[in-house]
């Protein structure tokens, strides 16, 4: 589909067939960011590893990224922290349980993974299950993707930009400033306790020596920070709600769920990130709920950098290319009722999100693949497992599965409009 929004030229892809064409036999061409004018901000658009353009430094940065960070070796060496993090969830739930107090699920989740995240870059838990600043944090990072995510005039009408009629650049300079200020602070702190530090080995020590080596400055490495702590924060979370708000919209799935588990592991058990092998129908789960709320409904937007011909049409240089993942969940030709929430479409179909099954790309293909895909898997599937593993859940207040609300809420990324509050009891 071609649109004309004002003076831009924007393409749509909604099938996997022209999805492939985009973000595989033609990613070369198409690899380059279409980035929002809320976006340029601090030299954020050529310093940050999601907006900057394939050049040298966006090369540097992912493989600083995935060599620190999410490897396999890294990701096995860093097991333990997960682990500690999600028993934090399971205690948090715990004292709920204890008070009859309704858990409410994306928050937790999402304090759960900020503190996974601040804890490989900076070695500290950076908010509390009930604190305000968690508050004040998830709020911020919300506010920077429906910013960045919004229609914005600027964007269409460039003449326009300097009025920044919608404020969107104002509003975003602020919610940019408060992330900027904490990894300023953290970053000074380290820099002045460097010595007495010499063991500590975490991301925010590979960063500041590749900064002493003159590969990165200051601006790039908070940059990088912010992809990592909006994106990753942000996403995971937001799958784990999602996740959760079906099961409990479909109690039949919740029963299945819960049955593999007691059958697998046993109730009240630890789940270890090797059972999740043995557990197909967790992984059901997470592809039918990324399937129906993939974590950015139109992925990241590209641009064209010259004409390119994709499946015989001409995409014109400078036009905007969207991948349409939302709608490519939801068509008919490719899902049997696909508004349906059903796992058991997933069982042994050998399908999955890594970027290979056009189908199902919430992360997306090619070049420009989520590179935090690897510990967003491991760490949705743990979340959620063990939730579903150490308690039943139930509605607030009598609620039942047909007085939900699930409808969603749009920025980059897709969140649900009313945050999911379930109730915990003990299995």
């Amino acid at each position: 589909m071609s649109l004309r929004l004002g003076h831009v030229t924007t393409i749509v892809a909604s099938s996997p067939a022209v999805a492939r064409e985009i973000l595989q036999k033609n990613d070369q061409y198409l690899a380059s960011r279409f980035v929002p004018d809320a976006v340029h901000i601090f030299d954020h658009n050529k310093k940050s590893m999601v907006w900057s353009p394939l050049n040298h430094l966006w090369r540097n940065l992912k493989r600083i990224s995935a060599t620190q960070l999410f490897t396999n070796q890294r990701l096995d060496a860093n097991q333990g922290l997960r682990r500690a993090k999600v028993h934090e969830l399971l205690d948090h739930v715990g004292s709920c349980c204890s008070e009859g107090l309704p858990v409410d699920i994306g928050r937790a989740s999402f304090v759960t993974v900020i503190n996974l995240i601040s804890n490989t870059v900076f070695s500290v838990d950076l908010v509390g299950m009930n604190s305000e600043s968690s508050h004040e944090f998830k709020e911020t990072v919300w506010a920077i993707m429906v910013e960045a995510g919004s229609p914005n005039l600027s964007d269409y009408f460039p003449i326009l930009r300097w009025m920044d009629l919608q404020g969107r650049r104002r509003r975003q300079r602020v919610n940019f400033q408060k992330l900027h200020v904490f990894f300023d602070k953290m970053i000074d702190n380290r820099l002045r306790h460097a010595s007495a530090n010499a063991t500590c080995r975490d991301f925010l020590d590979v960063l500041l020596q590749s900064l002493e080596r003159s590969e990165i400055d200051r601006m790039t490495i908070k940059a990088l920070l912010m992809d990592i702590f909006v994106a990753g924060g942000d996403t995971s979370s937001n799958t784990v709600e999602w996740a959760m708000a079906e099961l409990l919209h479909n109690p039949k799935a919740m029963a299945r769920a819960q049955a593999e588990l007691s059958e697998i592991i046993g109730f009240g058990n630890h789940i270890k990130e090797s059972d999740f092998v043995r557990l197909p129908y967790l992984q059901s789960i997470v592809k039918e709920t990324l399937r129906l709320h993939p974590p950015a409904p139109f992925l990241i937007p590209r641009k064209a950098e010259d004409d390119v011909d994709v499946g015989g049409f001409t995409i014109p240089k400078h036009a905007q290319v969207l991948v349409n993942v939302w709608a490519i969940g939801r068509d008919t030709s490719v899902w049997e009722d696909p508004e349906n929430f059903n796992p058991t479409r997933f069982m042994g179909s050998g399908l999955d999100y890594k970027g290979k099954n056009f189908e199902l790309i919430p992360f997306g293909s090619g070049s420009r693949t989520c590179p935090g895909l690897p510990l967003a898997d491991r760490m949705v599937h743990f979340m959620l497992a063990s939730l579903l593993c150490s308690f039943h859940w139930s509605l607030p207040d009598g609620m039942s599965s047909r007085d939900m609300d699930m409808s969603d809420m749009f920025g980059i990324t897709l969140a649900k409009a009313v945050p999911l509050h379930a109730v915990p009891t003990k299995h």
